[in-house]
């Protein structure tokens, strides 16, 4: 099977640090580390998480990662791109918030929907979504509509929507330490 992966990076790195904060009896659930924003310092591995939502890397055809521009002599997106993502960067608006995401991976996702269409393989594609936002669930009924696979992996705390929308939910949560990026510090 073709498989595209598509990763909300600010997305599943600022929740994988309130889910962490949980996993590290620092908060008492997902709510209360919303609330009193309790996180624990956590980042994850780009390589891990890949591996984990990737799966076997025969049938994988592209794995693309959206965030925001990153100071210059941050490596970051180098990191990623060695584990094999292509990387999408925006810049952050003149409040210093993230825009352009969602729609980007949207994006992105309908131009692959257009190859798998011309190839004739919608059957034998899958579109695996790593984010959790509501945002996404238009873009996810059409690709199934349309015939394709479209599985979202993101932590248990997803928009309810977007999880029984998709055609397979996998929580990231039980992973929280296993794609966690070890620090040198550790």
């Amino acid at each position: 099977m073709d498989k595209y992966v598509y990763v909300d990076n600010s997305n599943v790195w600022i929740e994988g640090m309130y889910v962490a904060a949980v996993e590290q009896d620092l908060a008492f659930d997902i709510l209360d580390a919303h609330d009193r924003k309790i996180t624990a310092n956590w980042k994850y591995d780009f390589g891990k998480l890949l591996t984990l939502v990737g799966g076997a890397r025969n049938g994988l055809k592209k794995a693309v990662l959206f965030g925001s521009r990153p100071p210059q002599n941050d490596s970051l997106w180098e990191a990623a791109r060695q584990c094999g993502f292509e990387v999408t960067v925006e810049d952050r608006n003149r409040d210093n918030r993230e825009k352009k995401i969602d729609t980007g991976i949207v994006s992105a996702m309908m131009r692959d929907v257009v190859t798998a269409v011309q190839n004739q393989r919608v059957s034998e594609t899958e579109m695996v979504l790593v984010a959790g936002d509501s945002d996404y669930v238009p873009a996810v009924k059409s690709l199934i509509g349309l015939g394709f696979k479209v599985t979202v992996c993101f932590w248990d705390h997803v928009s309810r929507e977007l999880e029984s929308t998709a055609s397979e939910f996998v929580s990231l949560n039980p992973y929280v330490e296993q794609i966690r990026r070890k620090l040198t510090a550790e």
